[in-house]
């Protein structure tokens, strides 16, 4: 089990797992694996048939799992983290 004892615990452990975000097996395999389930209670709370140009805001983005899935169905998504290497991976990635 991890602890965090501060945001700097925080920050560093994120930073340090990071490139890890978008391998299926990694620490954050648990994520890939709910992530239709994240989509679908997502879009349900939209209320619409499309999010085609809705303005979405993902704060807590980590690597863009759900960011770049929202932007993939046409989504204008706009993902903060406070790791910026988290921002990096998933500016990687979307490309």
């Amino acid at each position: 089990m991890i602890k965090i004892k501060s945001k700097n615990d925080e920050y560093n452990l994120f930073d340090k797992l990071s490139k890890e975000w978008w391998d299926e097996n990694g620490k954050f395999r648990v994520l890939h694996k709910i992530r239709p389930l994240r989509m679908k209670y997502i879009l349900e709370q939209f209320g619409q048939n499309t999010i085609k140009n809705l303005q979405i805001l993902d704060i807590g983005c980590g690597g863009g799992l759900i960011s770049e899935s929202l932007s993939k169905l046409g989504g204008d998504v706009t993902g903060i983290d406070f790791v910026e290497s988290n921002i990096q991976v998933a500016k990687i990635h979307s490309k």
